[in-house]
């Protein structure tokens, strides 16, 4: 496997790429010409910064996460700092933009804590936003705007003009990703939460849980091929319950069926769904129910 190299600033994966030096070395702007080739660092690279960009792939390799992007990936994607990112000879389809924010450029901003809270920088490459012309138009001017500024002869009003633009990208972005959330779980094919639930219902029934105990969401998003962050924002936006919530849900529900239907003591019924304690078992139920396992009981049996 190839070394992996880290860039501590934007200024340093410039010159490692053969670009030019950017205007500041704390956020850099590209703009990628009509079937125009390029690489990106060397090799296998992380980086102290954020990467928006909007581009249609026509060819080439890119690997972000644990999947490889093609021309099917959609139009944008997100990537966090410290995630491993290779690209290699990738020529586009159309212009599309690139833009590397390092993390220090948003010390002392609000965006500096918002960024974290957006799901996407989380997600896997395969669940790139799939963008419309219009949206795109959108995106578009955004980018104009913070390019004009960034030209310019930078001031103190400068970083609060780029970062406002940035932050209403990032906010269409949310938006854009629960529009295609919302359009995805209308395809004839079935929608994540039945997906989801199939993949749950299976491994109680295959009896998983008395080997690997109780299964997580990582688990669950992986036999979905889905990074557990872009799952869990799917199932929100389709029942406004996040995967964890799911799985508990599903864990009550067995656990009636077992207080009701058998004579299996608390503690049984808790081994045999796979916690590793009856107290961790009641603590959950009650939360979710109201009342303890035994108290729910009481209130059938006469």
């Amino acid at each position: 496997m190839d070394k992996l190299t880290h860039y501590k600033s934007v200024s340093e994966l410039h010159e490692k790429s053969g670009y030019p030096p950017p205007a500041n070395p704390l956020i850099s702007l590209m703009t990628c010409k009509e079937l125009m080739s390029y690489s990106l660092g060397e090799s296998r690279f992380t980086g102290d910064f954020y990467m928006i960009a909007l581009k249609k792939i026509k060819s080439g390799y890119v690997l972000y996460g644990k999947t490889k992007y093609d021309h099917e990936n959609g139009s944008m994607v997100f990537m966090k700092p410290r995630q491993i990112i290779e690209v290699s000879n990738v020529q586009f389809a159309e212009k599309g933009f690139v833009i590397f924010v390092h993390e220090d450029y948003l010390t002392g901003h609000n965006l500096h804590s918002l960024i974290k809270k957006y799901g996407y920088f989380e997600y896997e490459i395969n669940e790139a936003l799939h963008i419309s012309p219009a949206e795109e138009k959108i995106m578009w001017e955004l980018y104009d705007k913070i390019r004009t500024e960034y030209d310019q002869n930078q001031d103190e009003f400068s970083q609060e003009i780029i970062l406002s633009h940035i932050d209403a990208m990032l906010k269409y972005s949310d938006r854009f990703y629960k529009r295609q959330f919302i359009d995805r779980s209308n395809n004839v094919s079935g929608t994540t939460v039945k997906k989801f639930q199939e993949v749950l219902t299976h491994y109680f029934e295959k009896g998983i849980q008395k080997t690997k105990g109780l299964p997580t969401v990582n688990y669950l998003a992986g036999e979905l091929s889905l990074s557990t962050r872009y799952l869990s924002d799917v199932l929100k936006q389709e029942t406004g319950k996040a995967a964890l919530d799911h799985v508990h849900l599903y864990l009550v529900t067995e656990a009636k069926n077992q207080l009701l239907g058998t004579g299996d003591n608390i503690s049984e019924i808790a081994y045999q769904l796979g916690f590793e304690s009856p107290s961790y078992f009641t603590r959950l139920f009650k939360k979710v129910v109201g009342v303890t396992p035994m108290q729910y009981k009481e209130q059938f049996v006469a």
